[in-house]
């Protein structure tokens, strides 16, 4: 049979717009029996369930109503009494559905533009969700397009196949675009919204020089070199982290290429921005002293509970390690993950000097000791009266200038200091009303009882109501910096570990919940 020119057409316009709109040709048919459907419904009442399929090889429309067989008819536009139903259909039984065909008609105005917004509609939506199934697989890579149009500082980038946006802020500084202008950005992000899938480009991005660098150095592409770090002030300076897993490759060397080609490549795309390739090191303090180069480093001082490292360089060195307004030790911060504190050697020498003599004191005031006994005590390590006092007597003993006499009068001293310091504490934890069953907390003293009552923690529920946060503080980082929060117990030297077992040993003494079994032993002892 010879298809008609209408239907061949219907088909053609089909092809078309799936060619158009890069979608499925099943999807703008569908679209257009959608459309046809609800043109019918306006013909024959809108309550009726009519259904158009159209034939995806010849092009011929067929209609049909769907009527639900039922043993009393109550709607004659949906529903079919059995009998007449098993006179189309011997098998017909309550509950099924009759299709029957409908003759063609004629598309009015009205149903005819409604049918056209119907189509419009549908493909709009399939050509939306192509977009997003499309991008939402390639968040982490770098796309190249067009510059279409700038609004207000912000850059729409024609990818070929959709339509993406750079942010003000996510240009490099003083970078400017023109229409038409090609452009290379990282893919960050891809969300659905009410006016389609909005697409995220970045070029202030670390990821975005990174990708960068695995394009164009084929030891990063294969997975020989790693990058590890990357931090970023965009269109400035950076600083990236680069290890090698073939200890025949110099991983710096594979990323700056033969005389700084394929670095000076990197370079060009970011507008300029200098880059510093560093070798990664699993050994903090050794990562953290290469992250400061050029800078040279004489000592560092690890805080591993609050991943916090203290850098002392030699005095002429301090400018660089800092770096103009701070940029050296911020990238080195970001691409380390510690916060740095940069000291000279002479800070550092004058520190430990007032450290010496504020222990000293210490020492003179509670122990009611001379200078000089106090300066030996602290020369030789000892940095509280606790240790004084419950250190080994021989220790004492054997230090320069003191016998066993002596010694055990410091020790005698130290108790009693001990003793009223913690009849002070006592007092006061009373007078703040701090119960006693706080008491029962393994490792809590009486001096952060204290601390807990001035914090208003005074029962024991009150403590096992906190987390380990609220005991020893917590970090954040804003802006490329590591903000600190105190804690109820700043300055007790916890852990988080040791603040949260002392809660949960708060929560089973309060009765909200039950004490861990101990483990069981591995083995039954063996039988005699």
């Amino acid at each position: 049979m010879a298809v008609s020119a209408n239907r061949l057409e219907l088909l053609q316009i089909a092809d078309a717009v799936a060619r158009e709109k890069q979608i499925d040709r099943q999807i703008v048919l569908e679209a257009m029996e959608d459309a046809i459907q609800k043109a019918a419904r306006s013909r024959y009442g809108q309550e009726t369930e009519v259904r158009a399929e159209i034939n995806p090889k010849s092009g011929e429309i067929r209609l049909s109503r769907l009527l639900q067989v039922v043993d009393e008819v109550d709607n004659v536009a949906i529903q079919i009494a059995t009998e007449e139903a098993r006179r189309k259909n011997p098998a017909a039984q309550p509950g099924d559905w009759i299709a029957e065909t409908l003759p063609p008609f004629d598309f009015g105005r009205i149903a005819a533009q409604s049918a056209k917004q119907v189509i419009v509609q549908k493909v709009r939506e399939a050509e939306r969700d192509r977009q997003f199934d499309e991008y939402k697989d390639r968040v982490g890579e770098i796309v190249s397009g067009l510059v279409k149009r700038v609004e207000y500082g912000n850059v729409i980038v024609d990818l070929g196949r959709g339509e993406a946006i750079i942010r003000r802020d996510e240009l490099i500084p003083r970078e400017m675009f023109r229409n038409g202008d090609r452009v290379r950005a990282y893919l960050f992000d891809v969300r659905r919204e009410q006016r389609g899938p909005q697409i995220f480009l970045s070029r202030t991005h670390p990821q975005f020089m990174a990708k960068l660098f695995g394009q164009e150095v084929p030891e990063i592409y294969d997975g020989i070199v790693e990058i590890k770090a990357v931090a970023r002030d965009p269109g400035s300076r950076a600083k990236i982290a680069v290890v090698s897993r073939d200890s025949s490759i110099d991983p710096v060397g594979a990323c700056v290429g033969m005389r700084g080609s394929r670095v000076q490549a990197v370079v060009a795309e970011l507008q300029g921005e200098k880059v510093d390739i560093i070798p990664w090191n699993p050994d903090i303090a050794t990562f953290v002293v290469n992250a400061l180069a050029p800078a040279e480093v004489a000592k560092v001082v690890l805080d591993e509970d609050r991943e916090r490292i203290e850098v002392v360089v030699p005095d002429p060195q301090l400018s660089l390690a800092i770096g103009r307004r701070g940029q050296n030790v911020r990238l080195a911060s970001q691409l380390t993950g510690w916060d740095i504190d940069i000291l000279t050697e002479q800070e550092e020498s004058e520190r430990r000097q007032a450290e010496f003599e504020v222990r000293t004191k210490l020492f003179m005031a509670a122990l009611d000791v001379d200078e000089v006994v106090g300066q030996l005590l602290t020369s030789e390590g000892f940095r509280s009266v606790e240790e004084v006092a419950y250190v080994d007597l021989s220790d004492l003993a054997s230090i320069e200038g003191f016998d066993e006499e002596t010694a055990q009068e410091l020790q005698r001293r130290a108790l009693d200091n001990i003793a009223k310091v913690e009849a002070e504490h006592d007092a006061k934890r009373k007078q703040l009303g701090v119960a006693d069953d706080l008491r029962e907390v393994e490792g809590i003293t009486t001096a952060m009882m204290v601390k807990l009552g001035e914090n208003d923690v005074k029962s024991l529920e009150d403590f096992a109501g906190c987390v380990p946060d609220d005991i020893v503080g917590w970090s954040e980082r804003k802006d490329g910096q590591t903000v600190k929060h105190s804690g109820f117990l700043d300055g007790f030297d916890l852990s988080k570990d040791e603040a949260e077992a002392m809660i949960m040993q708060a929560r089973v003494k309060a009765g909200w919940i039950e004490a861990p079994e101990p483990a069981e032993a591995d083995s039954e002892p063996a039988e005699a």
